[in-house]
């Protein structure tokens, strides 16, 4: 037996979606308005919740990480996009990499990454953590945060301003709202 999807007609047969049934369901949800109810789909609430409250593990390895601070002072102040680090990775759902990533450092990366509670969004931060910068071709350096977690927004410059920090977490937000799911 299965479940029937969209409004039904005064009889009890379903309406097929389009127009028809576009206009009934804004005819309902005019009606619940105008009783003071709030109408909304439940992933664009949760999504909504998401991106204005994001708690980033702030994971600085070099000078980028002075940018990053830079961006939680009073003159950008994070805060105020509901944007405020947290110390542990249980508490984070985003995480910013910021500097250059060593191969000997990857292993306690990905350990930190893994202890984040889904779903997880990361950004890269600073040439070093995108393509491993300057030091791309030493043997010491990871060439992009990429190739150990997954990335889903890259802040170029060296360092990036704080600026530009504000800009990918915006971007981050965009990302949040465009997914429409609840799960990843």
């Amino acid at each position: 037996m299965g479940v029937a999807e969209g409004p039904l007609a005064p009889g009890g047969a379903l309406i097929p979606p389009g127009s028809d049934q576009d206009a009934i369901l804004r005819n309902v949800g005019d009606t619940l308005a105008d009783k003071g109810f709030v109408v909304a789909q439940l992933d664009n609430l949760v999504n909504w919740a998401r991106t204005g409250s994001m708690w980033p593990m702030t994971f600085g390895l070099a000078c980028c990480a002075i940018e990053m601070m830079h961006a939680y002072v009073s003159r950008y102040d994070l805060d105020r996009f509901g944007v405020v680090p947290r110390p542990s990775p249980r508490q984070s759902d985003v995480i910013i990499v910021a500097g250059t990533l060593t191969n000997k450092m990857a292993p306690a990366f990905r350990k930190v990454y893994d202890q984040m509670a889904e779903p997880r969004y990361v950004i890269s931060m600073g040439s070093c953590a995108n393509g491993g910068g300057y030091y791309h071709y030493s043997y010491s350096v990871v060439r992009g945060c990429d190739r150990v977690i997954p990335v889903d927004i890259y802040v170029p410059g060296c360092p990036p301003t704080a600026e530009a920090l504000i800009y990918g977490i915006l971007q981050l937000q965009k990302k949040i709202r465009r997914t429409g799911t609840l799960w990843r």
